[in-house]
């Protein structure tokens, strides 16, 4: 099976994937040299199927060697143009970024969508790994969360799928602490609980028709979802109305917007204030370095220095 999908231009395969960390999670298995993106997807009648992704500048290709249905060619469809939001239109935003020299690069690089995964319970949890704890540490919990409970590939035991919330609600708290997840494992038990009992339908939200702030609410009241995780979930949603304030957004506007002193996320907020409803798109594809890299690149290329 191979997938040509198109996307709303300007396009760019690789600003993607580095718009910020998810493809260093697992399944997701990205291969540099190669430009080849690996994903076990598992479909929603259950069955494990790999697939290869690869794109350009209008478009991505994902092929299968699994002979499938056209309603699950229609699935994986679906599900990957999500991942990529392929029919987002920036246009709006880039004609406010055309005005500042520190956002006048994403439009000619392609920036502004941000790699989602196929569902969105996937990624809550993957959101609620990155809370306070360093970044090796949520691809750590992520990896572990995924050997345990991910549904392998039928001719591969070591592949396996992100797990579905019915496999997480199976288990146990004690069992998720054994994993590493500690404070944390409750919530996840409890939200994976909420979505099989039918208390949360997540995907629902993909196309929500409420306002931000109301769409944030409901965020909210999602276990182990604070302010930081909402708004990070809202970008992921398309609405950028709210910056996620975590350590990294304290220090780098700290750094270069008030000479290193102490902020919080109201100076944070003030700082991005003018862009309004695309407000966390600037202060995520913000130039800070000068270098106009995608963000997870410049993160990377920091860390080296």
């Amino acid at each position: 099976m191979q997938l040509t999908l198109s996307a709303r231009p300007p396009f760019r395969f690789r600003s993607v994937l580095q718009s910020h960390g998810w493809v260093q999670l697992a399944p997701l298995q990205w291969e540099e040299e190669t430009g080849l993106l690996h994903l076990p997807l598992q479909l929603s009648e259950g069955t494990v199927v790999p697939l290869t992704i690869s794109g350009d500048d209008d478009a991505v290709v994902v092929t299968s060697n699994e002979l499938l249905s056209q309603a699950e060619a229609d699935e994986i469809a679906g599900k990957v143009a999500w991942m990529f939001n392929l029919d987002a239109d920036f246009d709006e935003f880039y004609q406010l970024a055309d005005q500042e020299p520190r956002l006048a690069h994403t439009r000619q690089h392609g920036h502004g969508r941000l790699l989602r995964s196929p569902t969105l319970f996937e990624d809550v949890v993957k959101v609620m790994a990155t809370t306070n704890i360093q970044w090796g540490g949520t691809k750590r919990l992520v990896r572990k969360l995924v050997e345990r409970f991910g549904a392998p590939l039928p001719a591969e035991e070591n592949v396996r799928a992100f797990p579905s919330a019915e496999a997480i609600a199976a288990s146990d708290e004690a069992i998720l602490r054994g994993l590493g997840w500690g404070y944390r494992s409750p919530y996840l038990l409890k939200l994976a609980n909420d979505v099989v009992n039918g208390l949360f339908d997540l995907d629902a939200l993909r196309h929500s028709p409420l306002a931000t702030p109301d769409l944030r609410k409901l965020l909210l009241k999602l276990p182990g979802i604070g302010p930081y995780a909402a708004a990070t979930l809202l970008g992921l949603l398309g609405r950028y109305d709210y910056i996620g304030v975590d350590t990294e957004a304290v220090a780098i506007v700290s750094k270069h917007f008030y000479n290193g002193e102490t902020v919080g996320a109201k100076e944070i907020d003030i700082v991005f204030a003018r862009w309004g409803k695309y407000k966390s798109l600037a202060y995520w594809f913000w130039d800070y370095a000068g270098t106009q890299q995608a963000p997870m690149a410049a993160w990377e290329e920091a860390q080296q220095a």
